[in-house]
């Protein structure tokens, strides 16, 4: 295979091909999805195929192109496509020819250390291949911004030459553009009333732990807050398609691990109850309340590190209310804490400081400049 890839490094590079990829292969998702749907609607001479495990090859949505990992066709598109688009990296390790244009888009804003940073930490440090990560950060053209923070980290964790966009989350677009008519159709297909309030739990992984063990019952929390409450579970995706919550005895309480797109379930959500994932810095874009439930924040920033501490309550870090036990985050919903002015005043400030270039026409902005498709000419 090695040998006949090397063949179709020879090959010319053809100008309307671009290859995505999102979390290791897990299908469409993300902002590589976002950019490639645009991509289709502003440039729909590039022909977009994505690359996909075999083990994930069911999630790939009927009638988008992709190749296997490792196969044929993938080598093949890895050495002629101009375009290459991904949120982490390419299976395999692949040769940059001149003439790529490679568009590294990231998957969140950090909070906890990534890169270089992780050098500090031993655990990580011990499974992180540096020099590895310094030479995919060499085949980097662009690396893609949420936001100020964001851009400060990537410069200093994946230092190198490529150029930095600061434009926006591509994948955050639909927060701004999708309707109440969108929004109640997501609930029903989930099977939400009209008159329930939908709170989606949806904690991240832990290097320090094996499997998904969630820091709060799910369904106890259903049954403290009663029946106009249901709680949508979201597994991190490192624990696969399941939170293991089958059979909950109240039937309000869904595992939605498995559904394909997490923006879907923030867009069904009334409140978001999260930890450490960046998922905050997404579902800020709605302007929602977003409630941190973190009882191992100690635990948490001495064996990962974080940048900044989410818990101070110092306006710009705190998105919200927080909670350390479960009876205190009972409380913060049958006390009203959840949704009181001084939560959204916290919100405000968390969205003003990470969410600054989110606005509904981030894919645009990134289609635009990275395949060099020209913005119409003003109207008259």
């Amino acid at each position: 295979m090695r040998a006949v890839y090397r063949t179709d490094l020879r090959r010319p590079l053809d100008p309307n091909l671009a290859v995505y990829g999102a979390y290791w292969n897990r299908g469409v998702a993300c902002n590589p999805a976002a950019i490639h749907a645009k991509a289709r609607e502003l440039a729909p001479h590039i022909r977009g195929v994505w690359v996909v495990s075999s083990r994930h090859r069911d999630r790939m949505p009927a009638g988008v192109p992709y190749v296997i990992e490792g196969s044929r066709p993938y080598w093949r598109a890895m050495a002629t496509a101009t375009y290459l688009v991904n949120n982490s990296s390419f299976p395999g390790g692949f040769t940059k020819r001149p003439g790529q244009r490679y568009l590294q888009t990231h998957h969140g804003t950090p909070l906890k250390t990534m890169g270089l940073d992780q050098r500090a930490y031993p655990e990580l440090a011990r499974k992180a291949d540096f020099a590895k990560i310094l030479a995919h950060v060499g085949q980097w053209d662009f690396s893609l911004s949420a936001n100020p923070h964001s851009t400060e980290v990537w410069d200093r964790v994946y230092p190198g030459s490529y150029q930095r966009l600061d434009l926006g989350y591509p994948r955050n677009d639909v927060y701004f553009t999708a309707t109440a008519e969108d929004i109640a159709k997501i609930r029903a297909e989930l099977g939400i009333h009209a008159d329930q309030t939908a709170l989606l739990y949806a904690p991240t992984h832990r290097d320090y732990r094996e499997g998904f063990a969630p820091d709060l019952d799910p369904e106890r929390l259903a049954r403290e807050l009663g029946s106009q409450y249901v709680v949508l579970v979201r597994a991190h995706y490192f624990y696969g398609r399941s939170a293991g919550l089958e059979g909950t005895p109240t039937g309000r309480v869904l595992d939605v691990t498995s559904h394909p797109r997490v923006e879907e379930l923030c867009l069904a959500a009334d409140a978001l109850i999260t930890d450490y994932s960046s998922l905050a810095f997404d579902y800020a874009c709605l302007d929602r309340p977003i409630v941190v439930h973190a009882p191992d924040w100690d635990t948490y920033r001495t064996t990962r590190g974080t940048y900044f501490d989410l818990l101070s309550g110092r306006p710009g870090d705190t998105p919200g209310a927080v909670t350390a036990t479960f009876d205190e985050l009972v409380e913060v919903f049958r006390a009203g804490e959840w949704r009181s002015p001084a939560s959204a005043a916290l919100r405000t400030a968390f969205r003003e400081r990470f969410c600054p270039y989110d606005d509904g026409h981030a894919a645009e902005r990134v289609v635009r400049r990275f395949f060099a498709v020209p913005f119409p000419p003003p109207s008259r």
